[in-house]
């Protein structure tokens, strides 16, 4: 999709609230209040996001941010989550891109258990006193992905967060969907494509992994050092 030198970007967006999702890459999507705000964070978290290339095994360039689709935002959009499923979501999907967005998938996964299993217990909480600390950050993860497969047709008993079998089953049995060429339609005749499932998954464990990231060190002041 995107032109050599160029990252193509899909940005949904509210009155309130704007997404800039990198259209190649399956996970890196940013939020602002406003589309410049959210273009910035998404070439802000460009670094981040390399690392889950390297994980995938994959070369990451990412050129000057070119804008390619723009859409309204849906009903979670507001509430931090990118869930408009738009015209490039629903474009045809061949073997090779599909084992490269399944690799780019099991990266964010790898990524997400490195960063917890790093993480202290309790998390620094955010300026209202809020936040999951790293236990039920993970169990709410788990427990989105099998909201997910069940949008992607798997029909699976909800894994349990202690169990790593079970959550190994359940993405196996995502990935298996994921990694089959798609002619752009709706998984098992539901609302969410292949393009659009891979980059929710990815997206829902990197970004609560680089939040876990982001709450695993101590409070700095500005003007103090670390």
């Amino acid at each position: 999709m995107s032109r050599s030198g160029t990252t193509a970007v899909s940005v949904e967006a509210t009155p309130k609230k704007a997404f800039a999702t990198a259209v190649d890459w399956p996970g890196w999507s940013r939020s602002g209040k406003t589309e410049e705000l959210a273009l910035a964070a998404l070439a802000d978290y460009a670094p981040r996001y390399a690392l889950v290339a390297v994980e995938a095994g994959l070369p990451f360039e990412p050129g000057d941010y070119e804008v390619v689709e723009r859409t309204g935002g849906a009903g979670g959009t507001d509430f931090g989550v990118p869930s408009a499923i738009t015209d490039l979501d629903r474009r045809a999907v061949d073997a090779a891109e599909a084992q490269r967005q399944t690799r780019l998938v099991e990266a964010a996964w790898t990524v997400f258990a490195r960063v917890a299993a790093g993480a202290p217990e309790e998390l620094r909480k955010g300026p209202r006193g809020g936040g999951r600390d790293r236990d039920k950050m993970v169990g709410h993860v788990i427990e989105a992905e099998g909201a997910y497969a069940r949008e992607m047709g798997i029909k699976m008993t909800q894994p349990d967060p202690a169990d790593p079998a079970a959550i190994a089953l359940l993405r196996t049995a995502m990935t298996s969907v994921l990694h089959e060429p798609s002619d752009g339609s709706a998984l098992a005749g539901r609302k969410w494509t292949t393009r659009y499932a891979s980059r929710r998954i990815a997206w829902h464990a990197l970004d609560h992994a680089w939040e876990m990231e982001d709450r695993s060190g101590p409070i700095v002041i500005p003007g103090t050092r670390r």
